[in-house]
């Protein structure tokens, strides 16, 4: 039977603040589950710390919860144990981008076929409000005892560098069009990254819903407009038809450009898509040829007390 959206929801008390953006990103994510008709024993949710680490607790479908900056780590593993499942790490700005920012830049050159979700709002939301790594330079937010001393990382700009596959910014206030984005990641072959944009109401007072919405844009003359469009109503193509250099490197630079966009107009959507570079799965295939088939997880796990499972080839292809 497929799983109805009210499957994916479990009981656990959710004690975000109000306000807060993680809740339209968990509803999104329950409400892409649904319409993608995932089974609730084919899907991980792998989290990390900080308030978006609860995330796993409040999806009712496999939850592992990590340690701090390891998400991508341990949801590549879990993915490459097995195939079949349905994959999505999640984590906060500071989670992924602070101390997970090496393993961000690693993910990148395996292409591993999964989700990474960054629930992005500027601060350390769980320790008090802290700058996180992509508040802006001379931000002070209410929790800061002075402006921001350092420059903020570009998580579009680092994602397409790095290597990912899929790349697309969403907002947590446009609950639809961010489950459309988390889908289009969910079926994307390769390694799907998605920034999304959410205020924290107790900690960040300058990107707010309200200056999302554009309130402080309106004058007498200017009619107010909200800061977030939408790349697919300008005619951007995201997408990489061909293999060839060229088209990639034009696709890699506007993706790169547009991600720069901020203050008056704050790009969503998917930024760049490339689904011509073999996954990871597919490089493994090709040095152990029934990796798909008998993967680390259909493995028998012991017998007669010792280790049975063979990683051993999986291991060696993990060297540098």
């Amino acid at each position: 039977m497929v799983p109805k959206l009210t499957d994916y929801k479990t009981a656990v008390h959710n004690d975000w603040c109000p306000g807060c953006g993680d809740f339209g990103i968990v509803n999104a994510l329950q409400m892409a589950l649904s319409e993608m008709g995932i089974e609730r024993d084919k899907a991980a949710i792998f989290s990390g710390i900080g308030c978006s680490g609860k995330t796993s607790h409040y999806i009712n479908t496999y939850g592992v919860h990590t340690l701090h900056g390891r998400v991508l780590t341990f949801a590549q593993g879990g993915k490459l144990a097995n195939p079949e499942m349905t994959v999505v790490a999640v984590g906060g700005d500071g989670d992924g981008l602070g101390i997970g920012a090496g393993h961000f830049v690693a993910a990148g050159r395996r292409n591993v076929d999964m989700t990474y979700i960054i629930f992005d709002n500027g601060v350390y939301g769980l320790t008090k409000g802290q700058a996180s790594p992509t508040l802006k330079l001379g931000e002070k937010t209410k929790s800061l005892p002075s402006p921001n001393t350092n420059y903020n990382v570009n998580p579009i700009g680092l994602a397409v560098a790095s290597g990912f596959t899929f790349v697309a910014r969403g907002y947590s206030y446009d609950i639809r069009h961010l489950k459309d984005l988390i889908i289009k990641a969910v079926n994307h072959k390769g390694l799907s990254f998605l920034d999304v944009l959410q205020p924290c109401p107790t900690y960040n007072d300058i990107n707010t819903r309200d200056w999302y919405a554009g309130a402080d844009l309106a004058t007498d003359s200017v009619q107010r407009h909200s800061r977030i469009y939408k790349l697919e109503d300008t005619h951007y193509d995201p997408v990489v038809h061909y293999a060839q250099e060229a088209e990639v490197n034009e696709k890699l630079s506007q993706a790169l450009i547009k991600s720069l966009e901020w203050d008056t107009k704050i790009p969503t959507g998917v930024f760049y898509q490339n689904e011509l570079v073999s996954t990871y799965a597919t490089r493994l295939t090709d040095k152990i040829p029934n990796y798909l088939e008998n993967p680390p997880a259909k493995q028998k796990i012991s017998e007669n007390g010792l280790p049975a499972t063979d990683v051993s080839e999986i291991l060696k292809s993990l060297e540098v």
